[in-house]
């Protein structure tokens, strides 16, 4: 339960750094919000394997390459269903881009992101 809960925080933070990102890059930007999600969502993937490597699943012993390796195959999953479902939401159901990717990171961290990283990357 305090691997979850690790977890949970560590996505809390890399989430905020995507957000910020995503933002930043629709509003300031004036950047396209599916290209920002995009942006947003690297920032935040490379944020979340530093955290995770180290503090949720204690597992900077093993190989980066190897760690890396795994990590980016379960990532890109994560991305494309991140992107699409974003713009699925923002695009078909007419729903502001933050709502919709709020719903869609939480969908996506709960039932794909933990469940691979505790059993795939940092086993």
């Amino acid at each position: 339960m305090l691997t979850f809960l690790r977890s949970q925080a560590a996505s809390l933070i890399a989430s905020g750094v995507d957000f910020l990102v995503t933002i930043f890059a629709v509003e300031l930007l004036g950047i396209w919000y599916v290209a920002a999600t995009v942006l947003g969502t690297i920032s935040g993937g490379i944020t979340h394997f530093s955290i995770g490597r180290t503090w949720v699943f204690h597992a900077a012993h093993g190989a980066i390459p190897t760690q890396a390796t795994k990590y980016f195959l379960v990532w890109s999953g994560s991305f494309l269903l991140n992107a699409s479902g974003v713009f699925m939401f923002t695009h078909y159901l007419g729903i502001n881009y933050i709502f919709s990717k709020v719903t869609i990171s939480l969908l996506v961290g709960f039932f794909y992101n933990f469940i691979l990283q505790k059993r795939y990357v940092f086993n």
